[in-house]
This record gives C-alpha cells, structure tokens and sequence, in this order.
C-alpha cells in the first residue's frame, strides 16, 4: 500500500548515471535476479554492483523487495478507484482518514490530490458484494468521509508493481 502524507521520506539527492538506471530497471522487472546476473548484465564487477546496489537501496531508491502477484489467481478479481470528498480538512480528521486507510488491505493505494476529490483510493476486493462491505462497514463509517464516488475498473490496460 503507498500513501502519500507525512510518512514519505526525502529521498538524498541522488546523480544516477545510466548504469544505475540499468539496475533499476533490472531489479524492478526480477527482484530475484542474481547479483553475479545483474553485475553481468550491466557490465560491472559483482562487488562494484553490489556496493551500488546498496548505495541506491541505502539513498531510498530501492525501497524493498517483493513477488509481483497475480490478483485474479488469488481470488481478487474485483478493483475500483475511489474518489474521496472529506467533510473537511481538520488535520486531527485527515490524520484519522489516513490512518484508518492504512490498515485496510483492500486499499492497494491511497493518492492525496487536486481537482474534484481530495483523495483516490485503489480499492482490490474479492467480488463487488465484498465491496459493498467495505464502503458501508468501513469507508462510510470514517467521520470525515463526507461522499466517495466509485469508478469500477473493467480492464487494466497497463499496471505498474503487479503481474
């Protein structure tokens, strides 16, 4: 889950060069890609890209590691993105918004943003009465939730992070 607020840490200042690039680019299509593999690929040393590794993972580049999961295998075949309208932006209640959103794992991301909304929600549910659950048992009930207007996604063209 990302969420964008208070918690996003400030990245160094970071030059990367094409090398590094290369390595992200890498890693973020295998992360079980080897170093002696990856090293290869990008025409360095295992220790020289070992050390750069880590200075990209020690920068905040590299943010972790994972599998890429197919949602539809393991039974979620249901995904909307949520428009939210707060009541109002009170921090005390905005904090309670955002905290509450962070321990739903039906909420893949969480956007805070301009234009009509003032945030987005990536919502992933097994089918749509279980999303139904999630607005009337959960979302709903979140006091500075004043609306929220569900776009049901029909097809994924391209998704980023996952299979």
């Amino acid at each position: 889950m990302v969420i964008y607020g208070p918690e996003v840490r400030e990245l160094t200042e970071l030059t990367l060069d094409q090398t590094d690039h290369a390595i992200l680019r890498l890693l973020s299509a295998d992360s079980r890609i080897s170093n002696a593999d990856l090293a290869e690929r990008v025409g360095l040393s295992a220790s020289s890209c070992w050390r750069r590794v880590r200075t990209l993972e020690d920068a905040g580049a590299i943010r972790g590691y994972g599998a890429k999961l197919d949602d539809r295998q393991i039974g979620l075949t249901f995904q909307a993105v949520v428009q939210v309208h707060l009541t109002r932006h009170d921090p005390d209640l905005v904090r309670q918004f955002m905290e509450a959103v962070r321990t739903k794992d039906e909420v893949r991301d969480c956007y805070a943003t301009t234009g009509h909304s003032d945030y987005h929600l990536i919502v992933k549910c097994r089918d749509l009465a279980a999303y139904n659950t999630f607005l009337e048992e959960f979302l709903f009930r979140i006091p500075a939730v004043a609306s929220a207007q569900s776009n049901v996604v029909l097809r994924t063209i391209k998704s980023a992070g996952r299979a």
